[in-house]
């Protein structure tokens, strides 16, 4: 994903948090085998602590970093950039891409202005795009500087479009919501009308770790990370993990908890008893009833967990026989602009990832990508060939094979990642953060986030972690 000073991802990560941890714990159960739950199980372990088990409902670990083949191709259908390196504070995952040495490009997102192509065909030049595109950059800097000024007023959060209306210019023309597009719902996968300007402007990320961005393309998957990771505590055989901690395919379906305990149910009958528990799912999951709490969680914390939005980013990527894009540098990423906006908006081809490999990539998000994940493939290989016919011409070639991911309907994730919207405050992250029952005290935690697209959590600790991390 794009990101300079101006445009931003927002992932954050919530805690759950249903007991105590203490050295002297006999068993804590961590539901999840995602980053957040391999860094729990992690850190727990650095800490003396490995008298545990990791619930995880699929049969893998990583969570949302995960790849896929497509027309024999390893993509990511999850995680796909390191985003923010080059600045003042090394990203964590940056060393540890570099260390496994993970296969990735430098997203250049300079020229993408000159890559705006007209809803019936044809690049837009720039006498056209110029303008509008200008004066996305200055509306999107004019809300970064108007949320610092709230923060240090006290004034109240608006959203995002409130700000881009303060400002004087809201988009309304297919260029425009195009620009729009890009400068938000590709970074947070929803609308500015959504969005909150106080906690989702300006990115400390980028400001703290850089504004670069690698694409991550490596046959061993984004997910290689989490598996070395997990191989530093967990046994492992011939590189797969054996360790009995290790739980696959383990639905949680109900989590029972008092003073003394708690007591861990999953989907096959299976029963967990431990002193603790650390929830690792997202907070998409917990707005569902997959897993019951008995008692049910306090109401406050119910629903400061329902007013977050769990979010849909979803990557389409296409296999063809020939390419018919441009190509070579300063093509990789282009622009649709059609009148419904995130109709098909964004494009990357991946010729400089997988030269000769003829992959093209869509991202959808929103309201779109829910449309998406609902239609069977066919009809949205459909749309998608009359786009490119539109941008390209009548006689470009049939796909081959695609992919569409179905995020959203995943039991197990329901979306990809969080945002903050509007209408929702520091109160509201506060009570998700908040212990139900007693806990330790979470005086010298540290942690630290990395932005790499649908959340990866590096925990850095000096105690043990208290919390669950979800996105």
């Amino acid at each position: 994903m794009a990101y300079t000073s101006d445009h931003f991802c927002l992932v954050f990560f919530i805690c759950t948090v249903l007991f105590s941890l203490s050295v002297g714990a006999t068993t804590t159960i961590i539901v999840g085998a995602g980053m957040s739950g391999i860094m729990a199980a992690k850190t727990l372990t650095d800490n003396g602590v490995k008298d545990f088990v990791i619930l995880e409902a699929t049969n893998r670990i990583g969570g949302r970093m995960h790849k896929e083949t497509v027309g024999g191709y390893t993509i990511e259908i999850g995680a796909n950039w390191v985003e923010g390196v080059g600045g003042k504070i090394m990203n964590p995952i940056w060393p540890l891409a570099k260390k496994y040495k993970l296969r990735t490009f430098y997203s250049d997102w300079s020229n993408l202005s000159y890559n705006i192509y007209h809803q019936e065909g044809g690049i837009l030049p720039q006498s056209l795009v110029a303008r509008p595109y200008a004066l996305a950059t200055s509306s999107s800097d004019f809300s970064s500087k108007l949320s610092e000024s709230f923060h240090k007023s006290g004034e109240e959060d608006v959203s995002i479009l409130a700000s881009q209306r303060t400002f004087g210019h809201v988009p309304v023309t297919p260029l425009e919501m195009a620009i729009d597009f890009y400068f938000y719902d590709f970074e947070i996968a929803e609308p500015p009308r959504v969005t909150s300007l106080k906690n989702v402007l300006p990115n400390p990320t980028f400001d703290d770790f850089g504004e670069d961005e690698y694409f991550v393309a490596d046959s061993r998957g984004y997910e290689y990370i989490v598996h070395k990771i997990a191989q530093e505590f967990l046994d492992s055989h011939n590189g797969d993990i054996s360790d009995n901690r290790l739980k696959l395919n383990q639905v949680v379906r109900e989590i029972q908890y008092t003073d003394k305990g708690v007591k861990v149910v999953t989907e096959n009958g299976s029963a967990y008893t431990a002193e603790n528990v650390i929830v690792s799912v997202s907070v998409g999951v917990l707005q569902t009833k997959l897993i019951k709490f008995k008692p049910d969680l306090p109401l406050w914390k119910l629903l400061s967990i329902y007013r977050w939005d769990m979010v849909i980013y979803c990557k389409i990527f296409m296999k063809f026989p020939s390419k018919f894009w441009p190509t070579g540098p300063g093509t990789e990423f282009f622009i649709y602009a059609h009148e419904q906006r995130g109709y098909y908006n964004f494009w990357q081809h991946l010729e400089n990832e997988y030269p000769g490999g003829n992959l093209l990539m869509v991202t959808v998000t929103d309201d779109e990508a829910r449309r998406i994940e609902q239609q069977p493939d066919h009809e949205t290989k459909i749309e998608i060939m009359g786009v490119l016919r539109k941008m390209f011409g009548s006689d470009i070639p049939e796909m081959e094979a695609i992919l569409i991911p179905r995020w959203g309907r995943d039991r197990f994730f329901k979306g990809t990642y969080s945002n903050w919207p509007i209408g929702v405050s520091t109160h509201d992250f506060d009570n998700i953060k908040a212990p139900v029952g007693p806990i330790i005290s979470l005086e010298n935690i540290q942690v630290r986030n990395i932005m790499v697209m649908y959340t990866v959590l590096i925990l850095q600790a000096s105690t043990l972690p208290i919390c669950c991390w979800t996105a």
